[in-house]
């Protein structure tokens, strides 16, 4: 699948080029609001950690799964010694070597602020690694050798000596492709399953019917939804209420927004998409897992 560009959306992104190489370059990046700390969360629960962008730390009854994760303070192409391409507007909430032992790492696709190689080249090599179909050439560079291709309404178990965790990948509405003519490349969202509770990982999307269609494998006790980068892109990452409405969709008891508050990556301010996912549900706050970088959820034991 190859991008298309709406006018609007070709305006944003000739007008980038000047926002990344000027008015980026002195900026200093702030500090996360939060620092969690995962080694001091029960195996017997299950905690997840907003660390920035989309990757969110989980701690699934004693396994270790990372989502998306990029750590570095700038994504995009590589040109020698620098980074051309977005930089944070706040540091994630934890380094690489503050992390635990990862044994999961989910990609949902390939784009540069999803999948950071300098981040995977410092992660641990023993993880494993689940990713969209026609995109594991990519890791060929990296530490980590068991990348598993996993296409739309496949399943994997893993880690059967601990007690299993089954993982079923779907479609959103997105594209895949890193560099514009890769245009093979998928993208997935993800369910995980383990001793009885079910998450998705919504990845990145725009708005679409997959949600509902998930409704029947529920009921799901927490999605990992998208909320931000939706001015001017309205067709592939939805705004902060139709997130909630794909949550809804699913049947997903909590919902923990990620996509906002790191890049700028489009025209709305940086605060408005979790404003907007609070004032959607200020009858029902407490659905909201986090709200700043860096916060820890812990699932409710009467969810389990």
């Amino acid at each position: 699948m190859r991008m298309t560009y709406t006018e609007d959306e070709k305006k944003w992104k000739n007008g980038q080029i000047k926002r990344l190489l000027f008015l980026d370059a002195l900026r200093a990046i702030e500090p996360a609001p939060f620092k969690p700390d995962p080694r001091s969360w029960s195996n017997d629960r299950v905690s997840f950690a907003w660390l920035g962008h989309a990757t969110v730390l989980i701690n699934f009854f004693g396994l270790t799964i990372l989502t998306d994760p990029v750590l570095a303070s700038r994504v995009g192409i590589n040109a020698g010694p620098f980074i051309i391409g977005p930089k944070r507007y706040i540091h994630p909430a934890l380094k690489v070597k503050d992390l635990p032992q990862i044994d999961l790492i989910l990609i949902s696709h390939c784009h540069f602020d999803h999948l950071d190689m300098w981040t995977l080249r410092r992660l641990g090599a023993k993880s494993k690694i689940v990713v969209p179909s026609h995109t594991s050439d990519v890791f060929t560079c990296i530490p980590q050798k068991d990348v598993n291709e996993l296409a739309w309404k496949e399943r994997i178990e893993f880690f059967g000596e601990r007690g299993g965790l089954q993982i079923e990948a779907f479609p959103t509405a997105h594209w895949g492709a890193r560099l514009g003519s890769d245009g093979q490349r998928k993208w997935n969202g993800y369910i995980l399953e383990r001793q009885g509770i079910k998450l998705i990982f919504g990845g990145d999307t725009g708005p679409t019917h997959h949600f509902g269609d998930l409704r029947a494998k529920g009921p799901f006790d927490l999605a990992i939804m998208p909320i931000g980068a939706y001015d001017p892109w309205k067709t592939n990452h939805c705004n902060p209420e139709q997130a909630l409405a794909m949550a809804d969709a699913a049947g997903a008891e909590y919902i923990l927004p990620v996509h906002h508050q790191t890049f700028v990556l489009s025209r709305e301010p940086l605060g408005e998409p979790i404003a907007r996912l609070q004032h959607a549900l200020v009858k029902t706050p407490q659905r909201i897992a986090v709200r700043q970088i860096g916060e820890t959820f812990v699932l409710p034991e009467r969810s389990m």
